[in-house]
């Protein structure tokens, strides 16, 4: 008796194992996760972000933006798509300057309407991110899906764990680190500011008094600072753009680094990659190498891409796949 109810015991502990395993394996991301329940998902999300890239080249930055701003805090969760006061579209990072929402909610609408209720906004914006890669020109690679939505928004996470143009690198590589990803990862996903462009209140302070020092910064080149003093003035309320990558505005290529070895590097975040002290023992010597060698960036950035699709994604059970991106499911 006392032998059976010991074999009893080890088979239910089996059978609990087996159902967990069951269940992890279930809720890791794969690359055909929707391949049965809708399975022209990523022609949907391809003609979409094409439609939005023939309309405006900008978006394709856009849309890349909202999936690193949505990954970096809660995790790949689409939560930063949520509409609200105390969302992370109200965060410091992201307030004004968020754009491609509109293209997302078209994605959704048109997905919606071939497979209801099936695909996660954070898997949309996923997709639309690698799209928008590989329609400027970039690498493409198979991307990981079966995330689902996260149901609250974290403005202080946005607040607090967006990295910003005006920190230091330490500061730049800590935020990283916190969700999992590395020096090589910082410069490497660096590297999509080769596309979009930014406004003058994010770079002004090299302008004019850097640190405090009544000085322009020294790290930028003499002509473009001229350039950006005369779009920039003190003057203005800090709204005008620029483009990120001089000479390659819309181009997903390699040339942002070559800026950064000239001083052209736009954001005080960009050009410390390479001429900051820190940088001189860390990521200066990949920002050289991706500058001579277009197949290590592209190589390097698609794995960094496919890490940070990867922090934190809700599966299984967790979250829920939402009607409208916006909203969370009533």
């Amino acid at each position: 008796m006392e032998t059976s109810s010991r074999r009893l015991k080890v088979l239910a502990l089996l059978m609990v194992v087996f159902l967990m395993l069951c269940g992890a394996t279930r809720s890791q991301l794969t690359v055909d996760f929707y391949k049965s329940s809708c399975p022209n998902l990523l022609k949907i999300v391809r003609r979409e972000v094409i439609n939005a890239l023939k309309s405006e080249m900008r978006m394709a930055a856009s849309l890349l933006r909202l999936h690193f701003h949505d990954c970096f805090v809660n995790g790949c969760d689409g939560s930063v798509l949520l509409d609200g006061s105390d969302g992370e579209q109200f965060a410091l990072p992201n307030i004004n300057s968020l754009r491609g929402l509109d293209v997302v909610d078209r994605i959704k609408a048109a997905v919606e309407n071939s497979c209801s209720g099936v695909v996660s906004c954070a898997d949309i914006l996923t997709i639309a991110a690698r799209d928008s890669v590989l329609l400027s020109g970039g690498p493409t690679w198979r991307v990981l899906l079966g995330r689902r939505d996260g149901l609250v928004p974290n403005k202080t996470g946005a607040d607090q764990g967006l990295p910003a143009p005006f920190e230091n690198l330490d500061g730049i590589v800590n935020k990283f680190t916190d969700v999992g990803l590395d020096l090589t990862d910082v410069v490497a996903l660096s590297g999509a500011h080769t596309i979009g462009m930014a406004r003058c209140a994010m770079f002004t302070d090299r302008l004019f008094n850097f640190s405090s020092s009544g000085s322009p910064d020294p790290t930028m080149e003499t002509t473009m600072l001229s350039d950006l003093q005369a779009l920039c003035p003190l003057t203005d309320d800090g709204n005008k753009t620029t483009v990120l990558d001089r000479n390659s505005t819309d181009l997903f290529d390699n040339h942002y680094y070559k800026n950064l070895l000239n001083q052209k590097g736009l954001l005080g975040s960009d050009q410390i990659l390479f001429s900051s002290t820190a940088a001189q023992t860390t990521s200066r010597t990949l920002v050289e190498a991706y500058s001579s060698n277009t197949t290590l960036f592209f190589k390097d950035f698609v794995k960094a891409m496919i890490k940070m699709g990867n922090i934190s994604p809700l599966t299984g059970a967790n979250g829920q796949i939402r009607k409208n991106c916006r909203v969370i499911n009533s």
